[in-house]
């Protein structure tokens, strides 16, 4: 059975504030919705990648947050928020002025939740679904909230994210301590104590730092 995206986050989330960026509410799920019940065959039986969507992540909280304090990152900017998720982190640019910004997300449950989450907020963004790593992009600023939670995907990553900051592009990453961040390029711009949910991670609050990449 495979089942409407749109129709499904509407009726297995609630329209939350997430803990660090209060201004923005988005389509998540919560403790009391069956989404947190549903096992890998469950979702695979709907035709449901792993719902990353439907929940702020640390990393991204951090770096929607950081945003949102340092408008002029992203005022007048072209934006691509990479493994958008949500939408959180490409929202959050767009409130803060960016004058264009691209949601990236190859899962295809994705492109609702984020064209949900933007009509929340009242903000326009881009959506696309292609799978972007290693491509030359014509933006100004990139910005990735939790991405190195994998030793391949971190390791292309990097390598991505170099080429970029070389090529002019400032690229941000918020990250809470993942496993398979780099420790190299890498320049601190802030740190957060951003609160989850135990359900998703090891502890209820997790130091989130925005990095920036250096060439």
């Amino acid at each position: 059975m495979k089942t409407d995206p749109e129709r499904f986050i509407l009726e297995n989330t609630s329209v939350l504030s997430p803990p660090h960026v209060p201004e923005i509410r988005l389509h998540l799920a919560s403790e009391v919705h069956d989404l947190w019940l549903k096992t890998e065959e469950d979702l695979e039986e709907i035709g449901l990648p792993p719902p990353f969507w439907a929940f702020a992540w640390a990393g991204g909280q951090g770096l929607a947050r950081y945003v949102l304090d340092h408008p002029e990152t992203v005022e007048g900017k072209r934006v691509l928020d990479f493994a958008s998720g949500s939408g959180l982190v490409a929202i959050a640019a767009a409130k803060a002025g960016a004058a264009e910004v691209l949601a990236a997300d190859i899962d295809p449950w994705a492109r609702s939740a984020v064209r949900l989450n933007a009509a929340l907020n009242c903000v326009d963004l881009a959506f696309t679904d292609d799978d972007l790593i290693g491509r030359s992009v014509d933006f100004d600023v990139v910005l990735a909230g939790d991405v190195f939670y994998d030793s391949d995907f971190a390791r292309a990553l990097v390598e991505w994210f170099v080429n970029l900051a070389e090529s002019g592009c400032l690229v941000l990453v918020g990250d809470p301590g993942r496993s398979y961040r780099p420790t190299a390029h890498l320049e601190p711009l802030a740190t957060y104590e951003v609160r989850v949910t135990r359900a998703l991670e090891d502890s209820e609050v997790k130091k989130t730092t925005v990095w920036k990449f250096r060439q």
